[in-house]
């Protein structure tokens, strides 16, 4: 009995280490270094060979520059299945959401995404502040007044919306007009990702894991807040999108390196964040 008793204890306290490390930011490095195992990832469609090919004119722009061995690296993401309401019917879909860059996924065959669910998650914004942010989203710049009106607040109710979303540098309010502290927002968006690409499960032979910045927890928390009452999460999991980084060796001995979207052949943006492993 005794024996049975401790190995209870042992198992608790492995499932409790394994849901600390799920759910503390921290120690997301670690969780991908225990996991580095087989990958679920998109099935590419574009080769380093051809992405280098497609490409050559940009990258090798003189005779003095050549192509190093380009490597393959998995941009950690979340395949979320959830269920919402849109024009009073029940709808099922599917959701891909990037733990690099914390923004959704609208199209996986373009790779179109969202902008400004990043700062909303470095922000901690809650239900509240987006009733607030899809307004404006929606109307653009806003009065007070007219605010007031579109969400049915009294005085206090806005003067505490107003404050959370000003504080967290979510909006700018310029007298008595209110408007996105965004650059081309584009969050108000349906929750669904239009899925073009097969998900294939790879031993991982090669390449790398790139460590997540946003958490699970945080992910979901976020679309939560968004999307409103009536969405919900059914299951979550863990997918990648297959990265190439290609090397250039320059003339005088320097390497520039940018990373390809196997998905589309496109050059992924520097603004496309990945913490140091």
């Amino acid at each position: 009995m005794r024996r049975i008793f401790l190995y209870g204890i042992l198992l608790g306290l492995i499932g409790s280490a394994i849901y600390w490390i799920n759910e503390n930011d921290a120690l997301l490095p670690l969780k991908h270094y225990v996991e580095n195992q087989d990958v679920l990832t998109l099935e590419a469609r574009f080769s380093p060979e051809l992405i280098m090919e497609n490409n050559r004119k940009e990258l090798l722009n003189n005779h003095q520059k050549s192509y190093q061995d380009p490597q393959l690296k998995y941009y950690p993401h979340l395949l979320m299945e959830v269920k919402y309401v849109d024009n009073k019917r029940p709808r099922e879909a599917v959701i891909l959401w990037s733990q690099t860059d914390g923004e959704m996924v609208i199209n996986t065959e373009t790779w179109d995404t969202t902008h400004g669910f990043e700062d909303a998650i470095n922000a901690n914004a809650s239900p509240g502040d987006f009733k607030v942010l899809n307004l404006l989203a929606e109307k653009g710049v806003l009065s007070r007044d007219k605010i007031q009106k579109e969400l049915n607040l009294d005085e206090d109710a806005l003067n505490g919306l107003l404050d959370s979303v000003m504080q967290k540098h979510l909006v700018v309010i310029k007298g008595n007009d209110v408007q996105l502290h965004m650059e081309n927002p584009k969050f108000l968006v349906t929750p669904q990702t239009k899925m073009t690409q097969w998900l294939v499960t790879k031993p991982f032979a090669q390449g790398k894991k790139v460590p997540p910045l946003y958490s699970k927890a945080k992910i979901e928390k976020i679309a939560k807040a968004a999307f409103g009452n009536s969405f919900s999460i059914k299951t979550t999991k863990e997918v990648f999108l297959p990265v190439y980084s290609i090397s250039v060796l320059n003339g005088d001995g320097s390497i520039l390196i940018s990373d390809w979207n196997a998905i589309n052949g496109f050059r992924i943006q520097p603004s496309y964040k990945v913490r140091s492993s």
